[in-house]
């Protein structure tokens, strides 16, 4: 069966979830591995026209949620800059080709460029580290298109809430190769991680008062007291549960936000699908006006 052509949003910064996971089995990625990861997903963000909003590192998979900015969103000054923290302060490697700068441009707007490249300087770090050859990661990476808003929040609490779900930790936050973890344990050291929560309204308030809702917020979604147990009174069980088990709208579903953004990106990329039938947005059920391009099973 033929793969369906990726999602990529052009001419316009775009947020994709992005799941990768091992083709290894267990849980191969320790502590060392995952600082690795974490310091290559930041090395290449600074190159990368990606405004990374969220991450979670797990034993066998990891999580980005990213904004992908457009090309033309950076001069040329700003391309040759980044090709210098690319090579490195020391490197007299200097790019003046216009023809190199436009694709230089155009490879660093790109999700699957990108993504490439953190799997594949990971693969070659953890090979070398285990005296191993061959493939690390499954063949492709996830990616799903998220709406701003509250589609965008919502995902990232889902994210932040992976090592909880599985067991790990009894406080999101305890976990530190998380987009949490890392806010609160490292005050968000070099301003890696972006601010931008998704709301509107977030505009106007501090940083401080940014995070502080949403951790509240991660909260709240994962029926959780401040000490980290569950807490069930005075919560709607059907959007707890979205939160505290695997739920497949975030990883699967294509497409996820308001009808309106569902129904215009499935209209822009109506020819990457093979059904003849019209596809529609679909409810789902927990979170009040987020629709899914695909209507799936969940896995409790």
């Amino acid at each position: 069966m033929p793969r369906i052509a990726r999602l990529k949003v052009k001419g316009e910064p775009a947020v994709y979830h992005v799941i990768s996971r091992t083709a290894l089995d267990g849980f191969v990625l320790g502590d060392v591995e995952k600082d690795f990861l974490l310091k290559l997903i930041k090395r290449l963000s600074r190159v990368y026209l990606a405004e990374v909003l969220g991450f979670c590192i797990m034993g066998n998979h990891f999580h980005l949620l990213v904004r992908m900015h457009s090309g033309d969103s950076m001069d040329d000054e700003g391309i040759k800059e980044r090709y210098k923290l690319y090579y490195g302060e020391d490197s007299k490697r200097e790019v003046n080709d216009e023809e190199m700068i436009r694709s230089l441009r155009k490879k660093w707007a790109n999700l699957s460029e990108y993504v490439k490249e953190i799997k594949q300087g990971f693969s070659r770090f953890y090979n070398k580290r285990h005296g191993r050859k061959g493939f690390f990661w499954s063949d492709r990476f996830k990616s799903v298109i998220v709406d701003n808003g509250d589609t965008l929040i919502n995902c990232l609490a889902y994210i932040d809430l992976n090592p909880f779900r599985a067991g790990i930790v009894k406080k999101p936050e305890s976990y530190r190769w998380s987009s949490l973890g890392y806010h609160v344990q490292t005050n968000n050291v070099d301003n890696f991680l972006s601010m931008d929560f998704g709301l509107r309204e977030f505009a106007v308030k501090s940083i401080e008062e940014r995070f502080g809702y949403y951790r509240r917020f991660v909260y709240e979604k994962g029926a959780l007291t401040k000490r980290g147990e569950k807490r069930v009174r005075g919560i709607d069980l059907s959007a707890v549960e979205r939160f505290r088990y695997r739920t497949r709208y975030f990883t699967d579903s294509g497409i996820i936000g308001t009808k309106e953004f569902v129904d215009r990106f499935y209209k822009e990329f109506k020819n990457h699908f093979s059904s003849k039938h019209e596809k529609r947005p679909k409810v789902v059920k927990g979170l009040e006006g987020v629709f899914s391009l695909k209507r799936l099973s969940e896995a409790i």
